[in-house]
């Protein structure tokens, strides 16, 4: 596991404050691996999900940092979402 998914497995998790996500979200980082947020929490994994999040390592780390809103790496690009925008927009609030 990569450093930058290490970390930001961790940071989720803190986030999540030992709370599931209700739906199954997969982060991708570009050149780091993947994410997958689920009722269990976070975890390195490629697993099949209601949503998929891509960015690169650096956007993501400043959406973690609280640096950048998700909805505006969304909508200027830095953020592709594919599949439920819902469970997008609910993991949204969450990382914001």
């Amino acid at each position: 596991m990569s450093k930058v998914i290490d970390k930001a497995v961790a940071a989720l998790n803190d986030r999540l404050s030992g709370n599931g996500f209700d739906s199954v979200a997969k982060f991708v980082l570009d050149g780091a691996g993947s994410i997958v947020i689920d009722a269990g929490g976070a975890r390195e994994g490629d697993d099949a999900a209601d949503v998929t999040l891509t960015a690169s390592a650096e956007v993501f780390e400043q959406i973690l940092a609280g640096e950048l809103n998700p909805t505006a790496a969304f909508m200027s690009g830095r953020l592709a979402v594919d599949g439920d925008m819902g469970a997008a927009m609910r993991l949204g609030s969450l990382l914001a």
